[in-house]
């Protein structure tokens, strides 16, 4: 292996079908025990989107707001984690 290789700049491996269900069941798990139901994600969603573009131009076809968790500071576990990739196309300029 090279160090492209080892840094992925020239090939994007695709997940394995396997590794998608695994993260989706993951997603839905998360979820579930934040009772965060997809409405929710999806109402939370389009506020975000509301107030954001507000200020900027996004793309909302590479949106990503996803719940997930990740270790707490002190490492006695996990906590849920609103995860947001909001792709920015330009800002907007001040009405005011």
């Amino acid at each position: 292996m090279d160090l492209f290789d080892f840094l992925g700049f020239f090939k994007k491996k695709e997940p394995s079908s396997g590794d998608v269900a695994k993260d989706r069941l993951k997603l839905v798990l998360v979820h579930d025990r934040v009772n965060c139901s997809s409405q929710v994600l999806e109402m939370l969603k389009g506020d975000i989107i509301k107030v954001i573009s507000n200020y900027m131009e996004i793309d909302e076809d590479e949106l990503d707001i996803n719940i997930t968790q990740t270790r707490s500071d002190d490492n006695s576990g996990t906590v849920p984690v609103l995860y947001a990739n909001i792709p920015i196309k330009s800002m907007r300029r001040n009405t005011n």
